[in-house]
């Protein structure tokens, strides 16, 4: 069984889309459970909220899953972070990988965020978006965790206790066995690390045979998407999608791509922007958003309360306010308002960006779910296990333009 320690709550459902499409029985559990999972699967991914959090506190909740996931039968290990990698000159994804390394008394891995299917690919050690560097993407403005260089095996480097080597395009290519000795000339040369080219889904294919049998993988969900392949030897299994119900759209991320899909969904339904200033100084604030998607609720389509704004405007914000300051506001507001809609009876949840839907998932408070059909690349419907509740969780960057209607239009 393949045991997944997902960074976010966003990431854990886009990996476990990949897995499930690909033929694998999967849940998803809302944290560390406090129990043994009383189904039979072939995956288990465990969402976290240890992308942006302290490192200590990132290492002790990624132990803890893996702990679990030991506990019931897993037998290989999936660190799974954003396709972006997003991270910071300390973390989280080194000290977390060197943690989980260390736990199960290995000395070797990959890193390997490739998602070709959405545009990230990795050449030369370099991980580009779409025609850009992650540098030049948009990346380098993120609120939390900006990117400022593309370079996997300097930003690894730069967070991790070992040295970061490559293999490139070139070796990809020659197939799993000549993959498999590049990394066994790693090892002898020191390195801890390999980060390996992936320009298409072929080069994941390739590496999905190379890695088989290696205990801790890291990387983004391109490559579980055919490790899953390989192991179900094709199998398949149906995918629901949601009962048409009362909706909300919970908006968050300042990504591009979710800059884009406001601006679409603006044309379309009613939109109510949080604002931050209003969140910090008005008691009441809640409750005028929460009031106002009541209003709404029986539209066409669903209301979008929404953080999201263009880069300088988001500047603006944070040197206002501050970044922490602006932003602990906006998860509380987004949490505080999900759980007053889903006492009034809200059955479907929308939610753009990793710490969005962190938070209004902890707030729910769901202990796992069952995932569905797919609305874009990595981004599944997703039920929970407790009640007839469903959510969307979209990573900031995924999706298509008019990723907000499409969820809405495939509720039967």
């Amino acid at each position: 069984m393949l045991g997944v320690i997902a960074d976010d709550f966003t990431g854990a459902s886009d990996i476990a889309s990949f897995l499930v499409e690909n033929g694998l029985r999967t849940v998803q559990m809302n944290g560390v459970p406090h129990s043994a999972l009383a189904e039979e699967v072939d995956a288990i991914v465990i969402s976290l909220k240890s992308r942006s959090n302290p490192v200590a506190e990132a290492i002790q909740q990624s132990l803890a899953a893996l702990h679990w996931l030991q506990k019931n039968g897993a037998t290989q290990f999936y660190f799974k972070y954003c396709s972006t990698f997003d991270s910071t000159e300390k973390g989280n994804i080194g000290p977390v990988t060197d943690a989980l390394l260390d736990a199960l008394g290995e000395d070797f891995t990959i890193i390997t965020p490739a998602l070709p299917v959405n545009g990230r690919t990795i050449f030369n050690g370099y991980l580009f978006v779409g025609q850009v560097l992650l540098n030049e993407s948009g990346m380098q403005n993120h609120p939390i965790t900006p990117m400022k260089d593309a370079n996997l095996l300097r930003l690894m480097d730069c967070q991790a206790k070992g040295k970061t080597g490559l293999v490139p395009y070139a070796e990809v290519i020659k197939g799993a066995e000549n993959v498999k000795q590049c990394f066994a000339q790693l090892k002898q040369q020191g390195y801890r690390y390999a980060v390996v080219d992936a320009v298409d889904n072929a080069q994941l294919d390739v590496l999905a045979q190379a890695i088989s049998e290696m205990k801790l993988v890291t990387g983004g969900s391109g490559l579980a998407a055919y490790m899953a392949k390989h192991q179900a030897q094709g199998k398949t299994h149906q995918a629901f999608v949601p009962p048409k119900g009362k909706t909300v759209i919970l908006s968050g991320s300042c990504s591009v791509m979710t800059n884009k899909q406001v601006a679409d969904y603006q044309q379309k339904a009613a939109t109510k922007w949080l604002d931050v200033e209003q969140a910090l100084t008005r008691d009441d604030f809640v409750e005028e958003l929460f009031s106002w998607v009541v209003k709404h609720l029986a539209d066409p389509y669903a209301p979008l309360v929404y953080a999201t704004v263009p880069p300088e405007q988001l500047k603006q914000i944070q040197q206002k306010f501050g970044a922490e300051v602006a932003s602990q506001a906006i998860e509380h507001t987004f949490a505080q308002l999900a759980g007053r809609l889903r006492d009034y009876g809200v059955t479907n949840f929308i939610t753009a960006g990793g710490e969005t839907s962190s938070i209004v998932v902890q707030q729910l408070g769901f202990k796992g779910f069952r995932i569905g059909k797919q609305i874009a690349p990595g981004v599944p419907w997703l039920a929970t296990l407790d009640a007839p509740v469903y959510l969307a969780l979209k990573s900031g960057n995924f999706g298509h333009e008019a990723f907000f209607s499409q969820a809405q239009e495939m509720m039967q």
